[in-house]
């Protein structure tokens, strides 16, 4: 996604959480907004490092260190709320928003663009299933979790980078930032429009384009969120004119989800937004009417190149 700007506007990018972050920062004397700036990327750090599944010390790594131990894990009160929320999101889509399914990437692999072996992806499905995970929540005052099987695994890579363009903006705010917003790979958390109330124009990328947007959304405020097959992925040539197979895998098959190429949310948190944007593309032929009783603006692009929109 991109959005519009002014020469003196104050901008940061970095690379954070596996994409292109960027802080962009209006009404502000530089100096005041540089440190805005440099606060709001050491939190987007922060969370990188405790959740990352790639460092031996995080909070995951932890906990995917345990499995099948019989040891639960005690967890301090962020990651309690993120997998309280994980757990309303598996129930809200039936299942299929799944933070254990990131087990499933040891048979795809997209680097390689080489389909696996049914039975690679047999031998991982029984480590996949969220009601499968020991969780105290609330209810029972615990905060311990347990992965009971040896091989779970915990992936917050449907809902880590959102919260992290959520605790920017709210640093940002912190920092007195009034105009501005967070770009985390095209995940947008806003903190207010332009100085002077003109909303911040974004456009959402084209899935089939990587120079070019399908479409252009105007915000002052809120949160906007993509996701798509164009993301991670790879075809398959000859097979009916060139399959695509993208990274988003229905937990109960294993397999890529094919039936839209990208879906945008608009919502009042990026966290939510971002998962709204998963569980729609995991609902395949059910996502409109899921995103409908949402009560929220959307954008979908279909397999054939189709654009249904509400809202936006």
């Amino acid at each position: 996604m991109r959005a519009n700007g002014d020469p003196g506007d104050t901008v940061a990018q970095f690379a954070a959480m596996a994409c292109q972050a960027q802080l962009h920062v209006a009404g502000l004397e530089q100096a005041q907004a540089r440190r805005a700036i440099d606060a709001a990327a050491a939190e987007v750090r922060r969370i990188e490092a405790k959740y990352s599944r790639y460092r031996a010390d995080s909070v995951l790594s932890q906990i995917n260190a345990s499995a099948g131990s019989g040891a639960a894990v005690a967890v301090d009160q962020e990651t309690a709320g993120l997998l309280d929320f994980a757990a309303s999101l598996h129930a809200q889509s039936g299942g299929l928003f799944d933070i254990t399914s990131g087990v499933l990437r040891r048979a795809w692999d997209f680097g390689a663009a080489r389909l696996p072996a049914q039975a690679q992806i047999d031998a991982l499905l029984p480590r996949v299933g969220w009601q499968r995970v020991r969780w105290d929540g609330p209810a029972a005052g615990g905060r311990r979790i347990e992965l009971p099987l040896a091989g779970m695994e915990l992936d917050f890579g449907g809902i880590g980078k959102e919260y992290a363009a959520d605790r920017a903006a709210a640093v940002l705010h912190q920092a007195g930032v009034r105009h501005g917003f967070v770009n985390l790979g095209g995940d947008i958390r806003i903190v207010g429009p332009r100085p002077g109330g003109v909303p911040w124009a974004l456009g959402i990328q084209h899935p089939r384009r990587d120079d070019a947007t399908i479409a252009s959304v105007q915000l002052g405020e809120g949160a906007l969120a993509t996701s798509g097959d164009y993301e991670r992925y790879f075809e398959v040539p000859g097979e009916a004119g060139g399959q695509r197979y993208c990274h988003i895998l229905d937990p109960r098959s294993g397999w890529p989800v094919r039936h839209w190429r990208s879906v945008s949310v608009v919502a009042p948190l990026c966290l939510a937004a971002g998962a709204l944007t998963t569980i729609a593309m995991l609902l395949q032929d059910a996502a409109l009417d899921f995103l409908r009783s949402q009560n929220v603006a959307f954008l979908a692009v279909d397999a054939a190149g189709s654009i249904v929109h509400e809202g936006l």
